[in-house]
């Protein structure tokens, strides 16, 4: 099992920043990628970015790409999103996911239902 906690959310107004933290803890060593998803009021949950926890690859939504940063300390087991210039159409509620199954490309990551293990979520609100 694995235990995923996030912190980091809250209010800002557009253009502003927010980092997510999702500390990872339990039987972390079968982690091939950690991932966050959202999920705004009545739609239904998007892929946001994914990182390989080997080699560190990333993966973005065209939403994000170049407003958002994914990271990662192995050390601490603890993946990072660092989201830049945000718009009030990042408002939701951001979830972190361990994947523990291998797939041959980044992309398959971007499917939740290649992830095993979510986080509760933490809400990010953007005001205009």
């Amino acid at each position: 099992q694995v235990q995923l906690v996030e912190s980091g959310g809250g209010l800002v107004q557009a253009g502003g920043s927010l980092r997510l933290s999702c500390a990872a803890s339990g039987r972390t060593s079968s982690t091939y990628a950690m991932g966050w998803f959202r999920q705004a009021p009545g739609k239904e949950r998007e892929f946001v970015t994914t990182i390989r926890w080997s080699g560190g690859s990333t993966y973005y939504a065209d939403s994000v790409k170049g407003r958002f940063t994914i990271s990662r300390d192995s050390a601490k087991n603890t993946v990072y999103l660092q989201m830049n210039t945000l718009k009030p159409e990042d408002t939701a509620v951001y979830y972190c996911a361990v994947g523990v199954t291998y797939y041959n490309g980044n992309v398959y990551y971007t499917l939740a239902q290649s992830y095993d293990y979510w986080g509760q979520g933490t809400q990010v609100t953007v005001s205009s």
